[in-house]
């Protein structure tokens, strides 16, 4: 059954994912089917202490799909910038720009003020840094060039979601 929330949470799942179908699939199984989805994926739900269906349901499976494939690093809302600046680095949408991850990996910035600073920087080298917002104290962040930051922000809003592009 295709609505346009749907057609939107699948267009932000293979905006972020373009090269990975299981992603949109997983997404877009979460809002067709949630009881199933939530019986299929009990054990990695149990971890967010998730045992039943909800709203934001196609969105934490778009998170973890995400992260699943190496496209989202969620960080703690009180984590150092050299462990942040890690996780990014290690996504597989990251730029190879080993002197911009040197200097951000040595901030002292509290979190928030860090990745906005980091979504600055970013931008420079064409990427944008966001956030896609679970309701939670962690950031799930997700790289992506910074000529689709618009889109994302736009579909997820259409999906019924929060993504915010962080600097600039």
């Amino acid at each position: 059954m295709t609505t346009p929330a749907r057609d939107a949470l699948v267009a932000v799942a293979t905006l972020l994912a373009p090269d990975t179908p299981e992603v949109p699939a997983r997404a877009a199984a979460a809002l067709d089917d949630p009881a199933a989805y939530v019986r299929e994926h009990a054990d990695r739900l149990d971890d967010r202490g998730i045992d039943e269906p909800f709203d934001g349901l196609p969105w934490i499976a778009l998170v973890d799909a995400l992260a699943d494939h190496g496209l989202l690093a969620e960080v703690d809302w009180k984590e150092a910038a050299d462990e942040i600046t890690a996780q990014l680095r290690a996504l597989r949408s990251a730029p190879p720009a080993d002197e911009l991850w040197t200097s951000l990996a040595a901030s002292e910035l509290p979190t928030y003020d860090f990745l906005e600073t980091a979504g600055n920087r970013l931008r420079e080298t064409g990427t944008a840094l966001a956030v896609l917002d679970i309701e939670s104290d962690c950031y799930p962040l997700v790289l992506l060039p910074a000529t689709d930051a618009e889109k994302l922000t736009t579909s997820s809003t259409a999906a019924g979601f929060t993504a915010e592009v962080l600097g600039g």
